[in-house]
């Protein structure tokens, strides 16, 4: 066999390192070209109805028209979203099956349990956000407390005997009150729930005297004398709420807390994928229909690239990893 020298070697190197490089180009072309090749899958973490739920089908629906492919909506509920998390960590990183990120189950159950069962840096790549919604604080219409300043010198006057609920254990609802525990001093029993729908029951009841919670499930109630909202948790006042003041105007300067929804899927997902994900996306955040829908769920639509919304998620971690600390919640 003849021996090849160096400058063979080295043209025979570069040919087959242009071929790779082709090979590689093309199957990503490929990739992009066939996606998707069946029903793509959104796991929603949490129980139907909530703001998260709501905002997946809307976005499913869109996707659904887009991209030739049915997009359904799966509900894994449980421990504080980790459940859905972990079983989306877990899938195969084809684009086919997706995640609704929170900003809880992003951001703060990581923190909150031992073992959340994923990575929030490691185990997803973010596809885009689809947007942002602030919280709202409301107290059954019996609470003798119709500002934020009497609902904290009531909770200081009466330690550990105001109860609040929450969607359940590490849910947004429940880290967002405990941020409020702790900068307001007071002291507030947690009263988990199953879900959104049963802890406003509860809070209808009088079971629960405080609540937080984005605009939308919240805003019938509030409307029918049945809530009382005391303080919208964000540098300015909603729009569908007028007149009720923000945290800092109510008393509690540097109280805020929104809550974001995206799109992310396992990590190894192509990147042709991703981008086939996000352009579509985007083109539906950008109509009037989806625009208007998520509006009146009390949510501003802000769609973003991959990019960014890796950079959001991870200022809220070490924002929201910092609240669950100072607040001194755990779940094992």
């Amino acid at each position: 066999m003849k021996d090849l020298n160096v400058g063979e070697l080295s043209v025979r190197a570069a040919l087959a390192f242009t071929f790779s490089m082709f090979a590689a180009g093309w199957n990503a072309a490929a990739v992009a070209q066939a996606f998707p090749t069946k029903p793509l899958k959104i796991v929603v973490a949490f129980n139907p109805g909530g703001p998260p739920d709501i905002a997946a089908r809307i976005i499913a629906q869109k996707l659904s028209e887009a991209m030739g492919q049915q997009v359904l909506v799966e509900n894994r509920p449980g421990a504080g979203g980790t459940i859905g998390a972990a079983v989306v960590a877990n899938s195969a990183p084809d684009g086919h099956t997706l995640l609704l990120a929170t900003t809880g189950v992003l951001a703060a159950a990581p923190s909150l349990f031992s073992n959340p069962g994923y990575d929030p840096r490691n185990s997803f790549a973010p596809v885009s956000m689809i947007g942002i919604a602030d919280f709202v604080m409301v107290v059954n219409p019996a609470l003798p407390a119709t500002t934020l300043k009497e609902l904290i010198g009531l909770a200081r006057a009466r330690p550990g005997q105001i109860n609040y609920g929450s969607a359940g254990n590490g849910t947004p609802p429940h880290i967002v009150a405990e941020m409020f525990k702790v900068m307001a001093e007071v002291n507030l029993v947690h009263v988990p729930y199953k879900g959104t729908a049963a802890a406003m029951t509860a809070l209808l009841a009088g079971d629960v005297q405080v609540y937080f919670d984005q605009l939308a499930p919240l805003q019938p109630h509030i409307r029918a004398g049945k809530m009382r909202a005391l303080a919208v948790a964000s540098v300015r006042q909603h729009p569908q709420l007028p007149g009720v003041p923000t945290a800092a105007e109510g008393g509690l300067p540097g109280y805020e807390a929104s809550a974001w929804t995206g799109l992310v899927v396992p990590r190894g997902t192509p990147a042709s994928v991703i981008a086939r994900l996000n352009a579509e996306t985007l083109k539906a955040l950008a109509t009037k229909e989806v625009r208007d829908l998520l509006a009146k769920q009390g949510t501003e639509p802000a769609g973003n690239s991959p990019e960014e919304f890796a950079a959001l998620i991870d200022k809220d971690i070490e924002k929201w990893s910092r609240a669950v600390k100072a607040s001194g919640a755990k779940i094992d």
